[in-house]
């Protein structure tokens, strides 16, 4: 299908300082001073604030992106990471910071558009498949030719292969909420373990949430700066569920090949911006599966329980539940064999109507009597440019 292209272009708009309350000129002045007002962005940016004089008497910096929580901080340097992504268009960057006094300083930055790109509908459906025999033992070696798959009951032929074994594109999203405190420990050695049994190229991006998302570490392969980062993850705030799911699908739908999101969390959501029919919506037109790791709180609420259910199986992911902090590292075990034994398949649909139904997607294993394949249930047929 031919590619249009889009021209749009913005005006600059000045940057936006609303510091309150009026105090006067020997005060703290907050600046946000990356990205600049007017200015183009894309890909990873890192943003930028100070506060001068007396940094000091910061108690807590947070940066917002369109609306969206990034990261929160309690010290200087006063700067964390976002990505834009590929295009170049309009951001409203705000800045918060609470002084010890209680007093609240807020700035507010504009980027504008100026794109000349190519908007292409791709028409291709990744579908991510595990299989099991009867006993739950992984069915490993599988070749393109073991695999049938059906949309809405239509034979549809494989444009695409990747066997198990080769390198996944991972964001893992750890709860760090206040409730965290007394089972940090033990999360962050179970998080290590996870990630000491990861590929070396495989590319994985760790985020940890509470009532914002941090980015602790982006695409990183090294092992030991893998390692590095869970050191990062202190316990404190509430919990924003819901957006670092939107978050962490967002930054896998930028990439290749074999994906998927883990999320632990340990209690229900209570500070996200989006909810979970935004989530369920998103997860419609994702590729990526869902590992869902819930403890202590998160066992006991059925409403959370159910979501998240909902989410693993519409992807083709799994649930866990665990009562003990210390059954965190056999669940991390199990997702990373998992993760080991998948196979990515793709396809161009027959059915090529880009109307937003729902269709269906069911695989099957040539001559697999007794085996049993877990894929994404399907898919939303989403319009072009949406």
């Amino acid at each position: 299908m031919p590619a249009t292209f889009v021209l749009a272009f913005a005006l600059a708009a000045g940057p936006l300082q609303e510091n309150m309350p009026a105090s006067p000129a020997s005060a703290p002045q907050l600046t946000i001073s990356a990205p600049a007002p007017g200015a183009f962005v894309s890909g990873l940016l890192t943003l930028r604030a100070r506060v001068d004089p007396g940094p000091e008497q910061v108690r807590r910096l947070s940066f917002t992106a369109d609306g969206q929580a990034v990261c929160s901080l309690e010290r200087p340097p006063f700067e964390c990471p976002w990505d834009v992504g590929p295009g170049v268009t309009p951001h409203v960057f705000r800045v918060v910071a609470v002084l010890r006094d209680g007093r609240r300083l807020v700035a507010n930055v504009r980027t504008v558009a100026a794109r000349l790109a190519p908007a292409v509908e791709v028409a291709v459906v990744q579908v991510a498949a595990t299989v099991t025999d009867g006993k739950g033992r992984f069915a490993r070696g599988l070749g393109r030719n073991s695999f049938r798959l059906f949309e809405d009951g239509v034979p549809q032929a494989l444009s695409h292969f990747v066997g198990e074994g080769t390198p996944r594109e991972l964001v893992v999203a750890v709860d760090m909420s206040g409730s965290m405190g007394p089972a940090m420990e033990a999360c962050r050695r179970a998080v290590k373990a996870f990630l000491g049994g990861l590929r070396t190229d495989d590319h994985l991006t760790l985020l940890a949430f509470n009532d914002s998302i941090f980015t602790v570490a982006s695409r990183e392969t090294n092992p030991a700066a893998r390692q590095l980062a869970v050191d990062r993850l202190a316990p404190w705030g509430g919990t924003a569920l819901f957006d670092v799911v939107l978050r962490g699908l967002d930054l896998l739908e930028r990439q290749r090949g074999r994906r998927a999101l883990v999320l632990f969390t340990d209690g229900e959501d209570r500070d996200s911006h989006a909810t979970a029919q935004d989530v369920a919506r998103r997860v419609e037109v994702s590729a990526a599966p869902i590992y869902v790791i819930a403890q202590g709180k998160g066992t006991r609420e059925q409403g959370l329980k159910r979501v998240m259910d909902r989410l693993a199986d519409l992807s083709g992911g799994r649930a866990f539940y665990t009562d003990r902090i210390d059954e965190l590292a056999g669940v991390f075990a199990e997702i990373v064999e998992d993760l080991d034994s998948q196979y990515l398949l793709a396809y161009d649909p027959t059915n090529a109507a880009r109307d937003g139904t729902w269709r269906s997607i069911k695989v099957e294993v040539v001559g697999g009597a007794g085996l049993r394949v877990r894929a994404r249930q399907g898919y939303r047929a989403a319009p072009a440019g949406r």
